[in-house]
């Protein structure tokens, strides 16, 4: 190996690290705030790819279909849950973000589609079409069952996951897609080029670290949300709504997802299932990062994208391996790190 391939495997892996740190630290923020292990994470990728593809097209994504019926869901599983205790004010504010919403995001969608938008308008209407389904599934499968154990959170997270696999299949179909690149620059630095796509990865994560980091530090919701991570009781004790805190962790989660999907598209084919794998791989760097450290799980992500790309090198065809099983020693070192420990009440 030559110092030529060894920048290009490094730059290689640098810009799929970034994508990871998107997924890791979204991962992150949901378990800190809910305590669920987000395994869908990865099917937001694969919805916010196809859907810029599509949208690239001119065609209506099928994530407006899939929007308005997690909408719907959304909005009979609160009024199922509180029919005991019905306020029209909540019911009314309920159906604003549950059905009206989605359905004036449809009606633009269907709107704006066969105008064959710019590519950042293509990628904030991914967002916009993409993001309300965050809190939908959380209202859908996780707030009625907010105070279960971890591990019973983790299967149902494991559940959602393969149905909104399947509903991928339906909505999507079997044909893999891809968008064009948001921007045809290239920028030559010596024996490297970096093309405008890369280029956006590394701006685009950057920005949303810095983004998250103003969030958390400034307004009052992320202020609520960073009490509610650090101790959940004691945040419901002050007034801080848990289920509140919740929808916009997993609306984070979505936009997240969302965005690292729109960063691929242009990057690689993404069918309706590859975001599973893409997602594993933040979830490794999550765990590296104890599923509680921001920082270190966006280093640890740079890290498992340098490992895929000198892997890929050397020995494609064992790639996926050497990438999971850096989980391995992770997992001992954490469990004679800290051992046993009951879990909250």
């Amino acid at each position: 190996m030559d110092a030529t391939i060894l920048l290009f495997l490094i730059q290689d892996g640098i810009t799929n690290g970034a994508i990871y740190a998107l997924l890791g630290i979204a991962l992150v923020l949901v378990f800190t705030v809910t305590r669920v292990i987000f395994v869908p994470q990865g099917e937001f990728v694969a919805y916010g790819a196809l859907t810029l593809a599509m949208l690239d097209t001119g065609k209506v994504p099928g994530t407006v279909g899939l929007l308005l019926v997690f909408g719907v869901c959304a909005f009979l599983s609160q009024l199922w849950n509180g029919w005991r205790d019905i306020d029209l004010a909540r019911l009314g504010r309920d159906a604003a973000f549950n059905l009206l919403l989605p359905a004036a995001i449809a009606a633009m969608t269907f709107w704006l589609a066969p105008m064959k938008l710019p590519p950042w308008a293509s990628v904030a209407l991914t967002l916009v079409i993409i993001a309300p389904m965050g809190p939908y599934l959380y209202a859908i499968a996780f707030r009625p069952i907010a105070e279960a154990s971890v591990l019973t959170l983790f299967i149902v997270s494991i559940g959602v996951h393969l149905a909104m696999t399947g509903l991928g299949l339906v909505f999507f179909g079997a044909e893999g897609f891809r968008a064009r690149p948001l921007t045809d620059v290239t920028v030559p630095a010596g024996p490297l080029v970096f093309t405008g796509q890369t280029l956006s990865v590394y701006a685009v994560t950057l920005v949303s670290m810095l983004a998250l980091s103003f969030f958390f530090h400034k307004p009052l919701f992320g202020k609520a949300l960073r009490a509610t991570a650090v101790n959940r009781l004691g945040a419901r004790l002050v007034g801080i709504s848990a289920s509140l805190s919740g929808s916009i962790a997993f609306g984070l989660a979505a936009i997240l997802g969302a965005l690292s999907g729109a960063l691929i598209a242009p990057i690689a084919t993404v069918f309706y299932d590859s975001g599973f794998i893409i997602g594993l791989k933040g979830f490794i760097a999550a765990i590296i990062g104890s599923l509680a450290s921001y920082p270190l799980t966006a280093l640890a992500a740079i890290g498992v994208g340098l490992v895929e790309s000198f892997a890929s090198f050397h020995a494609s065809y064992l790639k996926e391996v050497i990438v999971f099983t850096l989980i391995i020693p992770v997992l001992i070192w954490l469990s004679f790190a800290h051992g046993h420990t009951d879990e909250e009440d």
